[in-house]
């Protein structure tokens, strides 16, 4: 294990050096004059997005029992590490480079942030800096495989998880965000619209996570049919809290810059959150179980994540709608999940692949002039192409992954560890004590 280790640390350096020693190409194309008010919003969406995974880490770090806590928050805190260099390095140009194909940018257009200056682009950022945009962006690759950690929780093994983000970064999101947000990406030509990532994030992260719950297999617990005790609830309502404050970013932030259309996102973004929170917990006290504040975050969740690809296509009227509707069907989802035998600790497919799916459907509905209610099927039925390939492709593509990834390193930790709980195993650290130094735990462990 030292040796993966040393490999790791072995490539940070290389970069590093690299990096030391490489200046910086003037941007290639530049754009028009600088909007300041643009910058300033976008200054701001971008700090709000990147927030959402410290919010994420609350959430699902509420949730787990209470020996995988520190272990299923740091799975969060360390994307923002870990994408953050590789989106400097080689994710900007395979999302937003020059397009081969309408599949994947070219890895050399942006390598190492050349080329990536505080002027305009005329295609990607008209009023904002380039840099802008590219940490923007930035910060959704960011929460994407921090979302997928919550179907593996508490029997992943912390290395293996690392380099998973990598592959998963390279050969599924960011192929999925060239196609789908660059101007020459195939889904944009196809006619598919999401505005901030229900298709790219949010159902990307939840069929891999369906994947990743599926190779992983079932905890001890669930084989076992024990209950399942979350640690802290008030974790959850802080990490609901931060993650739909962030969200704003995340879905008005997607309009780059202070505009119109910001506003509109802002808008059914909030409606939609508070429209699922409430259809969540009033359709548990309809199938007779009391209203819990786990229902209630878990609801409010459902509807930003539906909401997020129709934010600024839909009314404010269609985004409760769309909100009640998603946390219908994923409170359905998790109670037919829950008498399954499979084990997504968190839910994640339930809540983010079903979510981003139902909110791809409505806006093919009722995105404004092209929407099916508007008597248009071209952009619907785009959206049914699209979002079949992408169960088919993020599904098995994150399977094969998973495969390759523990070829390298064994994803499942041992059922001793598994017992211990991963705070201890693979961190030598507990929420109880903080102490690092237990000698039950081997150094193999990590």
């Amino acid at each position: 294990m030292k040796k993966n280790w040393f490999t790791a640390f072995s490539v940070l350096m290389v970069i590093a050096i690299a990096g030391a020693f490489m200046g910086n190409s003037p941007q290639i194309k530049t754009g028009g004059e600088i909007n300041g008010a643009d910058v300033a919003w976008m200054l701001t969406a971008t700090a709000l997005v990147l927030l959402m995974t410290p919010g994420l880490s609350y959430f699902y770090g509420g949730m787990v029992g209470s020996k995988n806590v520190i272990s299923t928050m740091l799975q969060s805190v360390i994307a923002m590490a870990v994408i953050s260099i590789l989106w400097v390095v080689v994710g900007f140009s395979l999302a937003f480079g020059d397009s081969f194909g309408g599949i994947i940018g070219n890895p050399m257009t942006f390598f190492m942030f050349n080329g990536v200056g505080t002027k305009t682009h005329p295609d990607l950022s008209p009023t904002i800096p380039l840099m802008l945009f590219a940490l923007f962006q930035l910060k959704f690759a960011i929460i994407t495989p921090a979302l997928i950690t919550g179907s593996f929780a508490e029997r992943v093994k912390f290395s293996s998880y690392m380099l998973f983000m990598v592959l998963f970064s390279i050969v599924i999101y960011c192929p999925l965000a060239h196609m789908t947000w660059h101007p020459e990406g195939l889904l944009r030509k196809m006619g598919v619209l999401d505005y901030a990532g229900g298709t790219v994030v949010h159902m990307s992260a939840g069929f891999s996570a369906l994947a990743g719950a599926i190779f992983l297999g079932r905890r001890k617990v669930h084989l076992l049919n024990e209950k399942h005790e979350p640690s802290n609830v008030p974790y959850v309502i802080l990490g609901t809290g931060l993650l739909w404050f962030g969200w704003f970013g995340f879905n008005a932030g997607s309009a780059l810059g202070a505009t119109e259309g910001a506003v509109l996102a802002f808008a059914t973004t909030n409606t939609a959150s508070a429209a699922a929170a409430l259809a969540w917990i009033l359709l548990d006290s309809v199938l007779g179980r009391k209203i819990s504040a786990m229902g209630a975050s878990v609801g409010a969740v459902v509807g930003l994540v539906a909401i997020t690809p129709a934010a600024g296509y839909v009314t404010v009227g269609a985004s409760i709608f769309i909100g009640a509707v998603a946390s219908i069907i994923s409170n359905l989802a998790v109670t037919w999940k829950s008498r399954s035998t499979l084990d997504d600790t968190l839910d994640v497919f339930p809540c983010h692949g079903l979510g981003g799916l139902t909110g791809m459907i409505m806006t093919g509905i009722f995105a404004k002039d092209v929407g099916l209610i508007f008597g248009q099927t071209t952009a619907f039925f785009a959206h049914l192409t699209a979002m079949a390939l992408l169960i088919i492709g993020t599904t098995a593509g994150s399977f094969l992954l998973y495969k390759v990834t523990d070829m390298f390193i064994p994803m499942r930790v041992s059922e001793e560890h598994e017992a211990i709980g991963l705070d201890l195993a693979q961190h030598g650290e507990t929420i109880f004590t903080g102490n690092g130094n237990n000698p039950v735990v081997s150094e193999s462990s990590h």
